[in-house]
């Protein structure tokens, strides 16, 4: 039951991994963008052969970077938790997870379930309801407008890119066309040379 609500969601998948292992996932975020994370940890259990709880005093370590490589989240938690942040440029974000406990075995492995949202989930919106007092039909609205916000930074994060992209293209092409200008030039230049030391050497045995 305790991972009911984590596989309820649709974009929720598992991984597993080891003691030293770390696993990392590439977001592409616009900017002033909040995504929020859920994960839960299991411990294969090599008696049993089952995925059970982690032992007490389990955790594990999140770190988030910017597309700078500059830190955005780097902070411990428990085996099971809710961790959440804010892009403050545009770009790919990378989210790792590891564990951070002496506990268990290095041989032991790790079944970890993550879900990553954009936005706030429904658990943010019941924390901002209750907090601002918020009616059902106030918040709905409140969800609405979030929603348009988020739809209006993806069009320009994606408007962005592809004029990044045309740039990107342009450039491209206009180095291909002075590249095969250059070699164009060089092959008359050659040409040029052959005929003229020819003639000089037709001239030279006296052959014209």
């Amino acid at each position: 039951m305790r991972i009911a609500w984590l596989l309820s969601a649709v974009s929720a998948l598992y991984f597993e991994i080891s003691e030293k292992d770390k696993k990392c996932f590439i977001e592409e975020l616009p900017e002033d963008t909040q995504m929020t994370g859920k994960y839960l940890v299991q411990l294969f259990d090599k008696q049993t052969k089952e995925w059970k709880e982690t032992a007490p005093g389990f955790g594990m370590h999140v770190d988030v970077s910017d597309p700078r490589d500059k830190a955005v989240l780097s902070r411990a938690y428990g085996s099971q938790g809710r961790f959440t942040f804010t892009s403050h440029h545009p770009g790919e974000h990378k989210i790792c997870l590891a564990g951070n406990s002496t506990n268990w075995s290095s041989s032991g492995r790790l079944r970890v379930h993550l879900d990553l949202q954009i936005g706030e989930d429904r658990e943010g919106y019941k924390e901002i309801a209750e907090k601002e007092k918020l009616s059902e039909l106030q918040l709905r609205v409140r969800q609405l407008l979030d929603q348009v916000n988020q739809i209006q930074k993806e069009q320009n994060f994606q408007r962005s890119r592809e004029v990044k992209f045309r740039k990107t293209s342009e450039n491209t092409n206009a180095k291909v066309f002075w590249w095969a200008a250059v070699q164009i030039l060089i092959l008359v230049g050659a040409g040029m040379w052959q005929m003229t030391h020819l003639k000089g050497f037709f001239e030279a045995k006296k052959l014209v």
